[in-house]
């Protein structure tokens, strides 16, 4: 294999050149990085929607970007490199909630940045969804968060999972009642308590 010499990643083209991955495995560090950046926004979302802390997520990040250094010639494509990096991170958040099943859990942070694009409309609501979200099981939260924080459909989220596209559909189906039934029921108590 003809090794190509290290480059400077341009910052005016788009960094997902096809030869992007081929520097990368080559050793060049400025592509590297390139990847990084490209991803680490989804990565850190992922661990930081699922563990609920801000240095936990970064320290997943952190462990699989490592993951991914190490298995640069497994990536196919730039396209496998997201979706592989999107099931890394999501199977070793549920590994880390598993370890930590012992402890409770914490709402996010008050006021913390979340690098994902998301609409808000109504940041209690949010709030409070974030929280509730937080109290689902790790496969469950998993699913959830890939499904509507990272916009993955239901295959690929039973391939990055490991797990049949049924089941993913009924953590979906469950989840959603659940967070609706405690969303609704945390408005009705709300409206009352004010009559």
């Amino acid at each position: 294999m003809i090794r190509e010499s290290p480059t400077a990643v341009n910052q005016t083209t788009a960094p997902d050149t096809p030869s992007l991955l081929l520097r990368a495995r080559g050793g060049d560090a400025t592509a590297f990085e390139s990847l990084v950046r490209m991803h680490q926004s989804s990565v850190f979302s992922i661990g930081y929607r699922m563990l609920n802390r801000r240095d936990a997520a970064e320290d997943l990040a952190q462990d699989v970007f490592l993951q991914l250094y190490r298995r640069l010639d497994s990536i196919e494509s730039l396209e496998h490199c997201g979706y592989w990096l999107r099931r890394v991170a999501a199977n070793l958040a549920i590994d880390w909630l598993r370890r930590a099943a012992h402890t409770t859990t914490q709402p996010l942070e008050a006021g913390a940045e979340i690098p994902a694009q998301q609409a808000d409309h109504d940041p209690l609501l949010n709030r409070e969804l974030d929280r509730l979200l937080g109290e689902l099981a790790p496969a469950a939260r998993a699913v959830m968060v890939l499904r509507y924080q990272e916009d993955c459909d239901v295959a690929e989220i039973a391939t990055a999972l490991d797990m049949p596209v049924n089941t993913v559909k009924s953590h979906i189906k469950r989840s959603l009642t659940a967070l609706r039934g405690k969303v609704i029921g945390a408005r009705l108590i709300t409206a009352e308590e004010l009559s």
